[in-house]
């Protein structure tokens, strides 16, 4: 195949490396990736994926450029820097984000990328590590409907959901408030376990208790079930330094929209003193350990 149907793949994180690996099993075009470190690279390498040996190798190399990286700070810098996506972008070409970024800034780079006649996309990705590898992710798009169609064919290879939300900024919208939901289920599913415990009722037959009835949810069985109840919280997940910063996001949205969002509030509280207890690295779930009583 001839170069422009190349893709682009930059950030081989805790899901991008699983994300990109799928991608290069199923989309049927030739798959160049860049990460700083060279391990996941030549993992990926067994997989057919050609490694770069920069961004700017990937910018000129493939017509659409997904990005999974760790924050919008990575984003706008990857982009916007002088030898950046949109200083390189070509007519016709393609970016999209896949991680949880402002949406302000996903709406900016649109405006950018356009004025050099690239398009953008914001695509955010939801659910856990195992879902990446899986390839049972859900995808929250926000981009213009000729630009979903462009790309929805790609994300169907590593997402069994892929939701149009509207123009740019919607997906990054929809995911914010998809996790700030998420935190503040922790936060109940670990103050409930709290209790029970305290009370000589064991975590799984709680949990499996409340699966049965009203209270039954994604967070429960994944992130209570498999982390808060065998106390399992390891580094290599989404952490909560990286939940922080997420329900930061959220917060910034409220004071936007004038809006006090309380729940959110308490939601980073508790994640800022998981931080400063000195588990800011480990799975989020292990804002348990703040909430219980000291031993």
């Amino acid at each position: 195949m001839g170069q422009e149907r190349r893709i682009g793949f930059i950030g081989l994180g805790v899901m991008g490396e699983p994300m990109c690996r799928n991608l290069a099993r199923k989309c049927g075009r030739p798959l160049i990736a860049y990460d700083s470190r060279p391990e996941p690279l030549e993992r990926l390498r067994a997989h057919g994926v050609e490694i770069a040996r920069s961004v700017e190798e990937v910018a000129a190399l493939a017509d659409v450029v997904m990005l999974s990286l760790p924050s919008g700070q990575e984003v706008a810098a990857v982009c916007g820097d002088a030898n950046g996506l949109i200083a390189l972008a070509r007519p016709g070409q393609t970016v999209v984000d896949l991680g949880t970024s402002p949406v302000d800034l996903a709406r900016d780079l649109a405006r950018r990328f356009n004025s050099v006649r690239a398009d953008f996309a914001d695509a955010p990705v939801a659910r856990t590590r195992a879902a990446a590898e899986q390839a049972t992710l859900s995808v929250m798009v926000g981009a213009r409907e000729a630009v979903f169609r462009r790309i929805e064919p790609l994300l169907r290879c590593f997402a069994t959901d892929v939701t149009h939300c509207g123009d740019v900024g919607a997906g990054q919208l929809v995911k914010i408030v998809n996790n700030m939901v998420l935190f503040q289920t922790g936060v109940a599913l670990a103050e409930a376990l709290v209790l029970a415990k305290h009370a000589g009722v064991a975590g799984d037959v709680l949990f499996q208790t409340l699966a049965k009835g009203s209270a039954d949810s994604f967070a429960l069985r994944n992130h209570g079930m498999k982390a808060m109840i065998p106390g399992e919280f390891p580094e290599q997940a989404f952490s909560a330094e990286y939940a922080l910063k997420d329900i930061g996001y959220a917060l910034e949205l409220g004071t936007e929209a004038k809006v006090r969002l309380r729940g959110a509030e308490l939601a980073a509280q508790l994640l800022r003193e998981t931080i400063d207890r000195g588990y800011g690295k480990e799975y989020w779930p292990a804002l348990i350990k703040v909430v219980s009583p000291p031993k």
